[in-house]
């Protein structure tokens, strides 16, 4: 019987090993998988490549993984915003590598990693700094159709931590509103998925039209509570 449900955030991380490429969803703030986050630095795996929109925000989620030192680089659209501290200290100290991706480029590399696309011609970033290898080096272009292009790899992900909003013992899933961004593909994309869900449902109770990231592209679903709180608004308990 297939039943991905872990009892717990640790069971479903426990095989993450040091110097993997983490995929990690969310957008700003919005479907960012922080239980999975921070079952990641209780875990302790070191020498991490993050691959997200952003770089953290304050002391939490992202940005606690990023301070506890174990990651290695950040692949990402938008490292600062006002609040992007932990980021800003690491990075200026040499402490941390950056992989600035404009964010149409980030979802299409993801995309053609999950989709077994070899490479991909895009005319973002053409004529800048951006066209070039961490190195310094540039990166192949071509002019087609007369139009620039530069190059671009696939991003592969070792595991992806994602946030969804229902699931099945399969690992099928769902997600509410903007907070799916990044977890379809990123889900692809990865050789191991584990998704947080606030609702396990039995199988076929999910309309096979609303499910987004079907059960084989699953390898772990974790629930998650939710509680209200004074504000009225919800929050996530592991």
């Amino acid at each position: 019987m297939i039943n991905k449900t872990a009892r717990s955030v640790a069971e479903a991380l426990a095989g993450v090993q040091d110097g993997a490429t983490v995929l990690i969803g969310g957008f700003g703030t919005a479907g960012i998988p922080n239980e999975l986050i921070d079952g990641l630095i209780a875990q302790g795996a070191k020498d991490l490549t993050v691959v997200n929109n952003n770089a953290g925000n304050a002391d939490t989620g992202l940005a606690a993984l990023l301070k506890t030192g174990r990651v290695r680089k950040i692949i990402c659209s938008f490292p600062r915003q006002t609040d992007s501290y932990v980021f800003d200290e690491l990075y200026r100290a040499g402490k941390l590598e950056l992989e600035l991706v404009p964010q149409g480029n980030l979802a299409e590399r993801l995309r053609a990693a999950g989709a077994g696309i070899g490479a991909f011609f895009s005319p973002t970033g053409y004529g800048t700094e951006l066209a070039k290898h961490a190195d310094g080096s540039p990166k192949e272009t071509r002019e087609i159709n007369g139009r620039h292009y530069v190059l671009e790899m696939p991003i592969y992900g070792d595991v992806a931590l994602i946030k969804a909003e229902r699931g099945d013992r399969w690992g099928n899933l769902v997600y509410r509103k903007a907070a799916r961004n990044f977890g379809p593909v990123m889900a692809t994309a990865a050789r191991q998925t584990v998704a947080t869900v606030h609702e396990i449902v039995e199988l076929g109770a999910l309309d096979p039209e609303h499910i987004v990231t079907p059960g084989i592209f699953v390898h772990r679903i974790v629930k998650i509570d939710r509680v209200a709180t004074q504000a009225g608004g919800f929050k996530q308990a592991a």
